[in-house]
């Protein structure tokens, strides 16, 4: 067989399978991905946390009005406290910007919020102050709650379905009467 034809069929080979995996490649799961970074249930996640702090969490009891298929959380324990927080994702594997998190971090270890970000504020049922604002490709409500900083986290290509008062709504939802007392 001379180079040419070699060439040919090596290329033709290559060519063959690359088509090939294409076509019988199916993606991996959410499941499989998000737990090779360190996601598990929420309420794995959330027992680490409050184990972490010593310390009750309290999550909203409502999300956005927009479908997911997949909920997972997070406890990022980093070096030392102050980079530690719990992170809840709500995805789908069917419509991408259908996208809602949830960041949660002692307050003596909250982000700050820089005035001139901050859009819109909301007062909430508990009296707290809330602060809306974008960050990146979300619009994001943040506010103070029995010693966590919350921030919602929601995509912007669905703020036509969820607005910064359906996220108030979610807030809201935290039952504030099971917090612990200070």
């Amino acid at each position: 067989m001379n180079k040419t034809n070699s060439i040919i069929l090596v290329t033709f080979g290559w060519l063959f399978l690359t088509v090939y995996a294409m076509a019988n490649d199916e993606p991996r799961p959410f499941e499989e991905i998000y737990s090779e970074i360190g996601y598990k249930t929420v309420e794995a996640a959330a027992d680490d946390f409050e184990q972490h702090f010593q310390q009750k969490l309290i999550l909203p009891l409502r999300v956005p009005p927009i479908s997911f298929t997949h909920h997972f959380g997070r406890f990022n324990d980093l070096d030392g406290e102050m980079n530690d927080y719990f992170e809840v994702k709500f995805i789908s594997d069917q419509i991408p910007e259908h996208h809602f998190k949830i960041d949660i971090r002692p307050i003596k270890y909250k982000i700050p919020l820089k005035k001139e970000d901050i859009l819109n504020t909301f007062t909430l049922k508990n009296g707290n102050t809330s602060s809306y604002m974008t960050v990146s490709d979300f619009n994001v409500l943040a506010f103070e709650s029995n010693d966590w900083q919350y921030m919602l986290w929601i995509d912007q290509r669905v703020s036509d379905k969820v607005s910064p008062e359906t996220l108030v709504n979610i807030a809201n939802s935290i039952n504030y009467s099971t917090e612990p007392k200070k």
